[in-house]
């Protein structure tokens, strides 16, 4: 009988062991993903450092952008989906932050229309207007991309003093 308990008593630590080393690890894992960066396309967010940053380096420049506005203020955009990492080192070269930045979408917001083989999507915020998602049908990609830029191209232009007194 002594030997039933014990063979009991083993395999009750064992479990707990078990248990006690995932929820260990899970807590680790959590707070890693804690301390990414989440930003959705098109959108900026705020990054306060400890102490001043001089420079900034982006893994890469298509997902995300950053603009330091002061030494200790990050601005992070997200231009395209995906992952990127950002590295900001002091005036000594010394790291203070490294962060995956992940760039997506708000799906609350996001409503996506399939034709066939072919996909639309809108942004919903409350009235639905097309979006240039990555993945949608060439068709509807190419039609409002050439728009978009057309709409950047007539900014710029107003920047840069071109056009001034055509209505």
């Amino acid at each position: 009988m002594s030997s039933i308990v014990a063979t009991r008593t083993r395999m009750i630590f064992a479990f707990l062991v078990i248990v006690s080393a995932s929820l260990l690890f899970t807590g680790w894992s959590t707070s890693a993903l804690a301390k990414d960066i989440i930003v959705p396309v098109d959108e900026a967010l705020l990054v306060r450092l400890d102490r001043p940053a001089t420079e900034v380096i982006i893994g890469n420049p298509s997902i995300a952008d950053v603009a330091v506005q002061n030494g200790q203020l990050l601005v992070v955009t997200g231009k395209s989906f995906g992952m990127t990492n950002m590295i900001v080192l002091d005036g000594k070269g010394r790291q203070i932050l490294e962060e995956k930045v992940y760039v997506q979408t708000d799906p609350t917001r996001q409503v996506r229309v399939h034709k066939g083989k072919g996909r639309s999507s809108y942004n919903c915020t409350p009235r639905c207007e097309t979006a240039l998602i990555p993945g949608d049908a060439e068709g509807h990609f190419e039609a409002l991309s050439k728009e978009i830029r057309s709409k950047f191209g007539i900014a710029q232009s107003a920047l840069d003093g071109e056009g001034q007194g055509v209505q």
